[in-house]
């Protein structure tokens, strides 16, 4: 049997609808995603895909040419003040947990960002009951800020905290 192999490509404009699928799927279970279900429409990560182009990175994971998660860095803002800070997202798709794709995603971006000048902080939120994701943001090098207390309402009205990660370049 032969072994897949995952690769890491830069996100582009036609995996929208797959991402945004893919993210709607995900947001189903309570506390892995801030969005729910159907919540950001295709137009938004088309616009996110095509801005991240210049001023960030947008990646696709895929097995055998089927996508398996995504993950973005994306400058906090404009001002010179915080345009050192990068924000993360990585999504698993779902039935893939486990398999070493947010790692291989989070480690491609990492390399990345510790090669781009422009970039010395990366922070991120999670959700504090993602315990799976902690763990590997800490192992990676992550470090914990702070707690956002009932920061995500979920959709039963019970809350969620998240907690605020950076991770610095050497």
């Amino acid at each position: 049997m032969k072994a897949s192999l995952l690769t890491i490509r830069s996100a582009l404009k036609s995996d929208a609808p797959v991402l945004r699928d893919a993210e709607s799927r995900t947001a189903v279970t309570p506390g892995l995603l801030v969005s729910r279900p159907g919540e950001i429409p295709v137009e938004r990560f088309e616009e996110k895909i095509e801005a991240l182009a210049t001023r960030g990175r947008y990646v696709v994971a895929e097995i055998d040419g089927s996508p398996v998660g995504h993950a973005l860095l994306e400058p906090l803002g404009e001002l010179a003040a915080i345009s050192h800070v990068f924000t993360l997202t990585i999504v698993v798709h779902p039935g893939r947990l486990g398999q070493g794709i947010g790692a291989a995603l989070l480690a491609h971006l990492l390399d990345w960002a510790t090669h781009d000048a422009r970039v010395t902080k990366v922070e991120l939120r999670v959700r504090a009951t993602n315990t799976r994701a902690i763990r590997l943001y800490e192992k990676l090098g992550f470090v914990e800020e702070g707690r956002f207390r009932r920061r995500l309402r979920l959709e039963d009205g019970s809350f969620v905290d998240d907690l605020g990660m950076a991770w610095f370049p050497t």
